[in-house]
C-alpha cells in the first residue's frame, strides 16, 4: 500500500554559474541547525574540492540535509557551468522539485534555460528564487517577467507557470515573498519547500527498488552508490541484486556492506531506510550510474534520464618529450588508461575510447572546461601525459554534415559591443537578440569550434569588463571554415636552459611564454609569433665574455618585458593541430608533435 512520507522533502538547487547556489545552501545549513551557534564555518562549505574553491565554481553535485519543523529536507547542490550539466541531469532523478535561482540583475542566462528545461521535462515542481535581491543594481520585477517568459518559451504547463516566487539574499540568509520588504531569515523559503514540493510516495512493503544516480569511491569499501529509494525498504547487510542500465544483465546477489543516509554535511550509518530516502550503499564492486538495486526476488529496473551526448573530444597520450618521466609519478599508458576509465565511471558526460595506438586514448566531453578540469585534477594527482587540441564532434543528419552550436550570451559595456559582434561574426556566429543601454546583452548562436580560443580575445576586446557564457543549443548544418589562430609559434631549436640574453633578443618577435632559467628542448613552444608562421629560435644563446666586460653582469642588466606563462586553458586554446600540451604535476608546456626541426620541415614540404 502506498504511503506519503510527509517527514521528507527532496530538492535540488539549479541555476546558472555564479548565481549564488552554494552560498544559499550555506545559509540553509546554518539556519537548519547543522552547526553550533558558536561554530566557525568557512564560506561555500559545499565546495569541498580544491579546484572548486580556487575557481569559485561548483563542479560536482553534492548531497546534504537539514531539518525544519520535523521534516528532513534533502538538498542537492548542483554545478551551474554548462560543461558539468551531466552532473545536473542525473541528480534530478533523485528529487521531487527544484529551487531555480536567478540573479536579480543578470536574469535568466543560458544555463538557466538548460537546467530549467531538464526539470520541466521530468515534471518536477519549481520554486523560483530571485537571488541577490540586495544588489544595488537589482531589477527584481523585470527579472520575474523574464523568468516567466522563459517558462513559456519552454512550454511549461499552467501549473508550472503558477510556481511560487520568492526573493532571497544568500549572503545575508534572508527570503521574502515581497521584494520591497526584505526578510529576516530563510523561514519563508523553508515553509514554501514544505508546502509546494510534494512529499515522496510509495509502498514501503513492496520489493526494493533503488535507482543509482551518483557514484563515489572510497579506498576502504570501494564504490559507493547514491540514489533515492523508489519502492520498498532497505536494510543494512541485506542481500540485493543490481540491474545494469541499458542492458538485460542482472548481477548475482550480493550483500550490502554499508548503508548510509545524509545528515547535514555528514554521511551517517543507518540500519534501514524506506521510500523517498536518499541513501548511499556499498557492496557492489561494479556498480554504475543508472543501475537499479533490487530485491533478489524481483528484478525490476527503472528508466534513467537520457544524458546529452558529448560535443568535443581530445586525445590523451603518453608523454614522449625529452623531459618525460622527470616530474610525474604516473607516466605509463597503463596508469593513464586506468585513471581515465575510473573517471568515466563517475562522470556520465565523459566517454573514453581506445585508439590505434596503445599509448593514446580518445576522451569525449561536454566542453573545454569539462576536460580541462579533468586534466588539472589528474595533474595534481601526479599524472604526466600530453593532450591534443580540442575538436568538435560532427554528426550526419539526413545526409548532411552537422556541427554542434552554442547559445552564447555576452554582457558587455555598450562601447565594446561592436567589436564583439564583429569577432563572433567572423567565427560564423549569428546575432539573435540584443538589448540594454549602458550595458548590452548580446545573444548569439555560434558553432562550438568558433569559441575555441575566443575567451582571451573577448576579455581583451572588452577591457576585462565583459561576461560571457555559453551552453549547447543544437546541431546545425556545417557553417564552413573558420579562421582561427592567425599567429605562429616561436619554437626552440635546441636543448638547454633559456638565457636572458637570448630572450631579450627574441622578445621583439612576439609574446614570450617562458622566463630566463627555464629548461627547454628542441620543438618546445616558447612564445607566440606576432606574425603567421612558425619561427625556430635559439633561446639558449649566451653572451660571450670579452676582455672589457663581464657577460653575467651584462645579462643581469637586460630587461625582458611581456612574459606571459599560459594557464592550462590558455595553452589548450593556443595550440594548433600539429601541437600538444605537455601536462606534468609541476609544469604545463606546449610543444610540436614532431620535435625535430628538419623532420618538421620535411613533413611540411610533403603536405604542400
Amino acid at each position: 500500500m502506498n504511503i506519503v512520507r510527509e517527514d521528507i522533502r527532496n530538492i535540488a538547487i539549479i541555476a546558472h554559474v555564479d548565481h549564488g547556489k552554494t552560498t544559499l545552501v550555506d545559509e540553509m545549513l546554518k539556519q537548519g541547525g547543522v552547526f553550533r551557534s558558536n561554530q566557525q564555518v568557512a564560506d561555500r562549505i559545499m565546495d569541498s574540492n580544491d579546484l572548486e574553491r580556487e575557481r569559485g565554481i561548483t563542479i560536482l553535485s553534492k548531497n546534504t540535509a537539514v531539518h525544519y519543523n520535523g521534516v528532513k529536507i534533502n538538498i542537492v547542490d548542483t554545478p551551474g557551468h554548462a560543461d558539468f550539466s551531466g552532473e545536473v541531469e542525473r541528480v534530478l532523478k533523485m528529487v521531487s522539485g527544484v529551487l531555480l535561482l536567478v540573479d536579480s540583475f543578470e536574469g535568466p542566462m543560458p544555463q538557466t534555460r538548460f537546467v530549467l528545461k531538464k526539470a520541466l521535462e521530468l515534471n518536477l515542481k519549481v520554486i523560483i528564487v530571485i537571488n541577490k535581491m540586495d544588489r544595488p543594481d537589482a531589477r527584481c520585477e523585470e527579472v520575474v517577467d523574464e523568468t516567466l517568459e522563459l517558462l513559456m518559451e519552454l512550454d511549461a504547463t499552467d501549473e508550472q507557470l503558477d510556481s511560487p516566487i520568492l526573493f532571497a539574499s544568500g549572503r545575508t540568509g534572508t527570503a521574502t515573498d515581497d521584494w520591497k520588504n526584505p526578510g529576516k531569515d530563510l523561514r519563508p523559503l523553508f515553509d514554501c519547500i514544505l508546502s509546494h514540493i510534494p512529499a515522496p510516495e510509495g509502498d514501503p512493503d513492496a520489493p526494493l527498488q533503488l535507482l543509482i544516480s551518483t557514484i563515489d569511491y572510497n579506498d576502504y569499501v570501494g564504490r559507493i552508490g547514491v540514489g533515492r529509494i523508489e519502492r520498498g525498504t532497505i536494510q543494512a547487510g541485506q542481500t540485493a541484486i543490481r540491474c545494469v542500465h541499458g542492458s538485460s544483465f542482472v548481477s548475482a546477489p550480493a550483500r550490502l556492506a554499508g548503508l548510509y543516509t545524509f545528515d547535514g554535511l555528514k554521511r551517517v550509518n543507518a540500519e534501514s531506510a524506506s521510500v523517498g530516502d536518499i541513501v548511499a550503499i556499498s557492496g557492489f564492486p561494479d556498480l554504475l550510474i543508472g543501475d537499479t538495486v533490487c530485491n533478489p526476488a524481483m528484478a525490476d529496473p527503472l528508466p534513467f534520464v537520457k544524458i546529452d551526448e558529448p560535443t568535443i573530444s581530445m586525445t590523451f597520450c603518453v608523454n614522449d618529450s625529452p623531459v618525460a618521466g622527470t616530474e610525474g609519478q604516473f607516466v605509463t599508458s597503463r596508469h593513464l588508461r586506468a585513471r581515465l576509465e575510473r573517471e568515466a565511471l563517475t562522470d556520465v558526460s565523459l566517454r573514453v575510447e581506445e585508439t590505434d595506438s596503445t599509448d593514446a586514448f580518445r576522451v569525449y566531453g561536454r566542453g573545454e572546461l569539462h576536460l580541462s578540469i579533468l586534466i588539472e585534477t589528474m595533474r595534481r594527482q601526479g599524472y604526466e601525459f600530453a593532450v591534443t587540441k580540442p575538436e568538435v564532434l560532427y554528426k550526419t543528419i539526413d545526409g548532411q554534415k552537422c556541427e554542434p552550436m552554442e547559445r552564447l550570451v555576452c554582457d558587455v559595456p555598450t562601447e565594446y559591443a561592436g567589436s564583439v559582434i564583429d569577432k563572433i561574426g567572423r567565427r560564423r556566429g549569428a546575432l539573435v537578440a540584443m538589448h540594454g543601454e549602458n550595458r548590452m546583452r548580446l545573444e548569439f548562436i555560434v558553432p562550438s569550434r568558433g569559441l575555441f580560443g575566443y575567451r582571451g580575445e573577448f576579455l581583451t576586446d572588452t577591457h576585462g569588463e565583459g561576461v560571457m557564457s555559453a551552453v549547447f543549443d543544437s546541431y546545425e548544418p556545417y557553417k564552413g571554415d573558420i579562421p582561427m589562430r592567425n599567429s605562429g609559434a616561436l619554437v626552440a631549436w635546441e636543448d638547454g636552459i633559456a638565457t636572458s640574453y637570448a630572450l631579450f633578443n627574441i622578445q621583439d618577435r612576439g609574446e614570450l611564454f617562458i622566463e630566463a632559467g627555464t629548461k627547454v628542448y628542441t620543438g618546445m613552444i616558447i612564445g607566440r609569433n606576432s606574425r603567421p608562421g612558425d619561427i625556430d629560435v635559439n633561446v639558449c644563446k649566451k653572451k660571450h665574455m670579452t676582455n672589457s666586460r663581464n657577460s653575467a653582469a651584462a645579462e643581469e642588466a637586460l630587461k625582458i618585458t611581456g612574459v606571459h606563462v599560459p594557464t592550462l586553458e590558455e595553452a589548450m586554446e593556443f595550440i594548433d593541430d600539429d601541437e600538444l600540451v605537455e601536462i606534468t604535476p609541476k609544469s604545463i608546456r606546449m610543444r610540436k608533435k614532431v620535435l625535430g626541426t628538419e623532420a618538421r620541415k620535411k613533413l611540411e614540404s610533403k603536405k604542400k
